[in-house]
Parts: C-alpha cells; sequence; structure tokens
C-alpha cells in the first residue's frame, strides 16, 4: 500500500475530516500570487508552494519544473519521478515532520493562504477527447432521440465512443459561459433559424490528465495504460441540446459543444484514488482483447450537482461503463499519439434512478418534467445568470480526497 494514501497520516496543518484537501489528496495546480504564475498543491485551506521548495533543493534532480505556468513538463516524467515529489511533500506536511512544521521562516513563505491565490489552468492542454462512456446516459439521450429499441448504437457495447473537443475552449471554473449563437431547426419550421440556444444544458463529467507521450504509429498496451495518465479533474462539457440535434447526424458534436467545458483548478493523482479503485458495471459482450483491463478500474467517487446552490442531482464515477484505461487504449489503437497533458473527459455520469442523472436533458425528460425549484421556479434548461457547480470526493475512513468544485454562470449570447 502506498504510505502517501494511509488513512492514519496526519499533518500539522489543520482541516476539518470533510475538506477536499487532507494530506492523503495532495493534488497538483497552477497557482498566481505576488505576480508570479507557478505551481504548488493543496492542503487543508492553504497552497504549499512547490516551485520555492524546489528552489531550495527539496526535490533532488529536479529544477525548473514547478517555477512555470503549466505542468505539462511534470507530468511528463512519469510515474517514478510523480511518486517521488509526492512522496517528499506528504513526509514535508506530515505532523511527525519538523522541517516545515517549526520552520516558522520557511511556513510563511512556503504556505499560502488559498483565499490570497488566484488559480490558472493545470496545464496547456494541446487535445482534448471527450467519451460517451456512461451506459445509463447513452440510454437515455438514446431513447429520447431515437427511440427505446434504437437508444444505443449497434457500437456502443464494443468500444468507447467518443469525439475530439476543442481544447481552445477549456477554461477554468468561475469562467462565466456566454450562452451560445447557433443554427437549430424546430419540428415544425420547413427552414433553420440563427439564434440563441434556448436549451442549453450542463453535462456531469470528469476528465483525466495524460502524463509520458507516446509515438505516432504506436498503440498503448492498455498494461501501460495507468503510466500515461497522471490524475483526474471534475468536468463540465456544456451543450447546446437545440443546435445538436439539428447537427450531429451524420458526424456527431460539432458547435453545440465547442463553446465551452470547464474544469476544476486541481488535479488529483491517481495515486490518490487508488484507495477508492472498484469494479465497474459488467461488459457484455467481453470487450476485444485489447480492450482487456488488468483488474478493477472504476473509481468509487461520489458527485453531486447543484444549479443555484439546489441539489438537483447525486450520481457516482463507478457507474462508468468504459474505464479510463479502455478510454485511453482505443484512443490509441489506430497509432494516434498522446501528449503530455492531453485532456480526456468521461462523457456525462448518469447512474440507475431519475435522481442521478448527468444532465438537464435527462432530468427534464427532455423538458417534460422540470426541475422544481426553491421558491416555486422550475427548470427546464438554463436560463441566463444561472450558476451550476460540480463537486465530487472520496470518502476514506476520517478524511475524504475531493475534487474541489467546477463552477460557471450563464452569462446572455452576444450576437
Amino acid at each position: 500500500m502506498d504510505p502517501t494514501t494511509s488513512a492514519s497520516l496526519r499533518s500539522f496543518i489543520d482541516y476539518d475530516p470533510s475538506h477536499h484537501f487532507p494530506i492523503q489528496n495532495l493534488p497538483l495546480g497552477i497557482f498566481e500570487h505576488g505576480g508570479r504564475v507557478r505551481a504548488g498543491t493543496r492542503i487543508g485551506d492553504f497552497v504549499l508552494d512547490l516551485a520555492l521548495l524546489e528552489e531550495k533543493g527539496y526535490f533532488p534532480g529536479l529544477s525548473g519544473v514547478f517555477n512555470r505556468p503549466e505542468l505539462n513538463r511534470f507530468l511528463s516524467m512519469g510515474q517514478a519521478v510523480w511518486k517521488e515529489v509526492r512522496s517528499a511533500v506528504s513526509h514535508l506536511l506530515d505532523v511527525n515532520t519538523p522541517g516545515l512544521r517549526d520552520n516558522s521562516g520557511l511556513r510563511s513563505q512556503a504556505l499560502i493562504p488559498y483565499a490570497d491565490v488566484v488559480m490558472k489552468l493545470p496545464v496547456a492542454i494541446g487535445d482534448y477527447t471527450d467519451f460517451y462512456s456512461s451506459r445509463e446516459h447513452a440510454t437515455n439521450v438514446g431513447t429520447m432521440f431515437r427511440g427505446k429499441e434504437n437508444a444505443l448504437m449497434p457500437n456502443w457495447l464494443h468500444l468507447p465512443v467518443a469525439y475530439h473537443g476543442r481544447s481552445s475552449s477549456v477554461v477554468l471554473s468561475g469562467t462565466p459561459i456566454h450562452r451560445p449563437m447557433g443554427q437549430v431547426k424546430a419540428d415544425d419550421l420547413e427552414h433553420p433559424v440563427h439564434g440563441p440556444s434556448q436549451l442549453l444544458d450542463f453535462e456531469l463529467e470528469m476528465g483525466f490528465f495524460t502524463g509520458p507521450g507516446t509515438s505516432v504509429g504506436h498503440p498503448l498496451d492498455i498494461k501501460n495504460a495507468a503510466g500515461h495518465i497522471f490524475g483526474m479533474v471534475l468536468v463540465n462539457d456544456w451543450s447546446a441540446r437545440d443546435i445538436q440535434k439539428w447537427e450531429y447526424q451524420p458526424l456527431g458534436p460539432f458547435t453545440a459543444k465547442n463553446f465551452a467545458t470547464s474544469i476544476s483548478p486541481w488535479i488529483v493523482p491517481l495515486a490518490a484514488l487508488e484507495p477508492f479503485r472498484c469494479k465497474g458495471p459488467e461488459q457484455e459482450p467481453a470487450p476485444l482483447p485489447y480492450l482487456e483491463s488488468p483488474g478493477d478500474w472504476a473509481f468509487d467517487i461520489e458527485l453531486e450537482v447543484y444549479l443555484q446552490d439546489h441539489l438537483i442531482s447525486q450520481s457516482n464515477f463507478k457507474y462508468m461503463y468504459w474505464n479510463i484505461l479502455q478510454q485511453l487504449s482505443h484512443h490509441t489503437v489506430t497509432g494516434c499519439n498522446i501528449n503530455p497533458g492531453d485532456l480526456m473527459a468521461s462523457g456525462t455520469i448518469s447512474g440507475p434512478d431519475e435522481n442521478s442523472c448527468g444532465s438537464m436533458l435527462e432530468l427534464c425528460r427532455a423538458g417534460t418534467r422540470p426541475v422544481q425549484m426553491p421558491g416555486g421556479g422550475e427548470r427546464k434548461f438554463l436560463r441566463d445568470n444561472d450558476t451550476v457547480k460540480i463537486t465530487g470526493w472520496c470518502q476514506g475512513e476520517g478524511y475524504r480526497v475531493g475534487f474541489g468544485e467546477v463552477a460557471g454562470t450563464i452569462l446572455p449570447a452576444v450576437n
């Protein structure tokens, strides 16, 4: 067992047992403070400045890795370096280690109140792929669009379906989202019209960032795939359903999805999630050999969605039919290469009951069953000035490993 995930670990930094960022987590992110942008980790309500620690020699062999505005170089270094840095930081923050605990000068420099920093995108995202890996979500949406008999397309149970997204419009949590303009066609009209989307939706997702890259022409063996995944974030892949309905055939999503994708600022390492790995759904028919996972690769991650601070959905990442190793391996099966810092999103995460749906489209049954809001209002889809917040965590014994949140507020369309 990795000692950095032990439930018995305690830090000299105080935090509540329900805090998302205990010593067992140690996520990585990019922050700005004092006019400088660099890498840090989160511990309780503080950010630990990794660039400063690197400068002072706490990470032997590393130079200029954390004093950068993105984590791509660190991600490229692979599991051995990731493990060494994580172990060093865990030891430094341990309640029994005096080096930082008792050095008031270093503590005042290295530990910065989270309220005093500005978070940035954690990586320079070269490529972004969005999967479609929840059987419940695919069935719900397929039933609405094509009928119950054709809900799942013939290929869905044989491979992780996906499309290539737009990395340039991936934004950090808290970034406002303008309602997209687009081309839509009502069923009772002969011709389409151009205007603001009226069926704007959220999508509850998670995503992982890749580590070491691969070469063009060389598929990634699923047995080695975990070594190419650093960690995970929360994702809201906003969707314009009316634009999507008109444009998605025959080539799939385009402008209905390319206007914005929001992510949480802290990347939670796979090492921190290891204690929460679990068995995923049974896969029938059995996947082809190149998609056979080495062990259980689902994760027990509780997920919640809030609209105007009103809880509207509760789901779990363990419901995903296709796991992250299968997604990455299938992505490269043709010889497609990956690079450090590529983002792979899960697709909407829906569960088995009506309260675990990962989108307004499903929660409201395509607008026929509105979500009831406090005070008597209701929502079928998102309105201007609505704020959507997604949060998630793994529950350990006396601690949580959380992701914080990904939030966004809808602004009016720009004509």
